[in-house]
This record gives structure tokens, C-alpha cells and sequence, in this order.
């Protein structure tokens, strides 16, 4: 893939920032408390380097964010407000527009939308990767007509997963957890192709389950894509791939009673969590790694009764000497919420972004960079 346009490439075609109009696509989608109240400024805090940059050469900038998924129409729960009182303190005098998705243009791309974001802009830059696997107005629309380029954040994650697709340390250990195997089948293959060994734990191992002819009782599977999972277990011993599922698994019985299973679960019982016997066959296989991508938890970890796996896959992940990434979404709620984002070498803003990075190995915003004006 061909490099895209840096904060220096823009400098060097723009000349003197000093004055210049700037618009930075950011990805300020915050989490907010039940009285909307931001409760972790991560993603405002991720995009100060490029903002400092712009800032001390004298641009003039305004950031642009969506929030939340307000239905094309302005919701004040959805507001900017709260974003933009963190941004006051963490960066005076930067400018935030209202939510873009606001306006039913930006997820439609509609090029009407596009000019009144590019309207007075002297330059553009994306640093919202956790948005640049959309092709929405305000991620592939303003380099068509005003010079662009990616900014740090950006730049720094394309590198980083980058790194992961074509320049891995081996053994290299991919762990996908969460809901649907649909979700992830695409990266799944692509994966398969550069690590060593996949350790899938969530639900959808027992999509995997059931493809292995195994009871899962009443858990959560996706009985469309059995037979996919028939083919990725063959075809991963065919490479000489080990695909790592649980041997024993956390949940509640058919009594709604907690229990510990095996990795074939009676009628009526549900499955939450992988067991303390999977936590530790994880473990292992991540402590022997070099480097470690993990996006998905191992289990319904909000719940206390069902947290020790993803918890103990995440202290793996912290205590390794591998160097360790995570893609963003639950599985950089669950290092928060257990304390150990700050042990990893790397988290990402954008958990779709990230697996679709790996996957296609490019991003409609990337590309947008790449083919802006000249």
C-alpha cells in the first residue's frame, strides 16, 4: 500500500500554516454516563499531538466528530457540548462543529454535506481512524477538494496494525472474543494467513462448538455459520495452524444457578465465560508469544460473575514480554475497567477499523488520502 500524506507532506504543499483554516476529523465518540457526562476522555486526549502541531504553526483549527448514532437528526443526547468543555481545557481556542451525524449526509455521503464542511477550509486532516473504515462524508469527502493528510493518531495505528499483517514476530497469537463469529469471519481468514495460532473465546466459540458436533445447551451461537467453522478448523490444521477454543466454560445451569461446564454443556445451560482451565491454556500460549493481537472478550465481563476470563487474558496480555496490541471496542473497556490499559504496547481507537485494517490491509479513509487532490 502506498504511503498516505503526512502532516509534513501537507506542510510542504500548503506552505506557512500561520492563519490557515484547518479542519481535523477526529473520533471524539466518548463515552458518556447516564446524565451525559463524558467518563473517559481517551479519544479527545489521543488526537492532542496532531491539534498541538497544527496549533503551534499557527493554524487555525476545528475538530469534527460524530457521537453516539443520533438518527440523522439533531438529539440533545447526543450533543457535542460535553466534548467540547473537555476540549476547551485540553486545547483553547480549537473549535469542535455539532455532531455530524446530525445531518443525514454524512453517513450518505452526500456531496452537499461535503461542501459545507470543506466551505472556508484551507486544509483537512483525518485523524479519526476509529471512523476511517466508513465511507462517510467527513472521513473520504473534503480530499477531493482541499490539500489533506493523515494525522498522528492516524498514521500511528496504520503502522502499528500494519506492522501486524506484514511484519510479524513470531510466534504471533491473534485472540478474538465477542458476540458473532459473523462479525469476524473476514479477519479470521486473513489471520489465519500470518499467526501462528488463534485463541477465539466469547460466544462465538460455541459457533466453533457446534461445528465440532458439541452440546451447547442454550448458548448464544449462530447455527448459519456452522458449517464455515467445519472449514476454518480444517483448513487452519491443513496450514498448520492451531485454533485454541476453551476446554471448560463458566455459566449458569438450566436453573439459572452459576455453574462450570466442560466444553460440551447440558441442556438448558447457558454459557457466559470461559473456565479457570481455558484462562489458563490462554495464558500460556500468550506468555510463549512474541507478539499478540487480542479484540473481542473472553466472556460478558460487565457482569462480576462472568469477568474472570476476559481479566485474566488481560493480565496475560499486560505480563507478557510479547509485544501486545488490542483493537479497541470491549476488549479496551475491559483493560480499563481492570486497570491495565497503560501494560499494553498498544491500544487502538478503532475496534472495526482495526480488524478491517487486517483484513484488507487498507481503510476508505486511507484511500481517500491517498487519492485527494494534487
Amino acid at each position: 500500500m502506498s504511503e498516505v500524506p503526512t502532516l509534513e507532506d501537507l506542510e510542504a504543499r500548503v506552505g506557512d500554516l500561520n492563519g490557515k483554516r484547518v479542519l481535523v476529523r477526529t473520533d471524539f465518540n466518548v463515552p458518556l454516563d447516564d446524565n451525559g457526562a463524558i467518563t473517559d476522555d481517551f479519544r479527545i486526549r489521543a488526537a492532542l499531538p496532531t491539534i498541538e502541531w497544527l496549533t503551534e504553526r499557527g493554524a487555525n483549527v476545528v475538530t469534527a466528530s460524530h457521537l453516539g448514532r443520533p438518527k440523522g437528526a439533531p438529539d440533545p443526547r447526543y450533543s457535542m457540548d460535553p466534548v467540547r468543555e473537555r476540549l476547551a481545557e485540553l486545547a483553547p481556542g480549537v473549535g469542535l462543529l455539532e455532531n455530524l451525524r446530525f445531518d443525514p449526509g454524512e453517513t450518505a455521503n452526500d456531496p452537499v454535506f461535503v461542501s459545507t464542511l470543506v466551505d472556508g477550509i484551507d486544509a483537512y486532516v483525518n485523524d479519526a481512524f476509529g471512523a476511517s473504515h466508513r465511507s462517510h462524508a467527513s472521513i473520504v469527502g473534503p480530499p477531493k477538494f482541499v490539500p489533506s493528510a493523515a494525522g498522528r493518531l492516524l498514521q500511528n495505528e496504520v503502522d502499528v496494525l500494519l506492522s501486524l499483517r506484514d511484519k510479524p514476530k513470531r510466534p504471533f497469537v491473534a485472540i478474538l472474543g465477542g458476540a458473532k463469529i459473523s462479525d469476524k469471519l473476514g479477519v479470521v481468514e486473513a489471520l489465519l494467513d500470518v499467526v501462528d495460532s488463534l485463541i477465539v473465546g466469547g460466544a462465538m466459540c460455541f459457533t466453533f462448538f457446534a461445528a465440532q458436533g458439541k452440546p451447547i445447551g442454550d448458548s448464544l451461537f449462530e447455527p448459519d455459520h456452522v458449517e464455515t467453522c467445519k472449514r476454518l478448523l480444517v483448513e487452519a490444521g491443513e496450514r498448520g495452524k492451531t485454533i485454541h477454543l476453551p476446554d471448560d466454560i463458566t455459566g449458569v445451569d438450566a436453573n439459572g444457578e452459576y455453574a462450570t461446564f466442560g466444553s460440551r454443556l447440558p441442556d438448558g445451560a447457558k454459557g457466559f465465560d470461559i473456565g479457570p482451565g481455558s484462562a489458563a491454556l490462554f495464558t500460556d500460549v500468550i506468555m510463549d508469544a512474541r507478539m499478540v493481537f487480542w479484540n473481542g472478550p473472553m466472556g460478558m465481563f460487565e457482569d462480576e460473575r462472568f469477568a474472570a476470563g476476559t481479566q485474566t487474558v488481560a493480565q496475560a496480555m499486560a505480563d507478557t514480554k510479547a509485544f501486545t496490541v488490542v483493537g479497541g471496542g470491549d476488549s479496551a473497556a475491559a483493560l480499563a475497567q481492570f486497570k491495565l490499559d497503560d501494560e499494553i504496547d498498544h491500544v487502538s481507537t478503532g475496534g472495526g477499523a482495526s480488524l478491517e485494517i487486517l483484513e484488507n490491509g487498507d481503510l476508505p479513509g486511507l484511500q481517500a488520502l491517498r487519492e485527494g487532490t494534487s
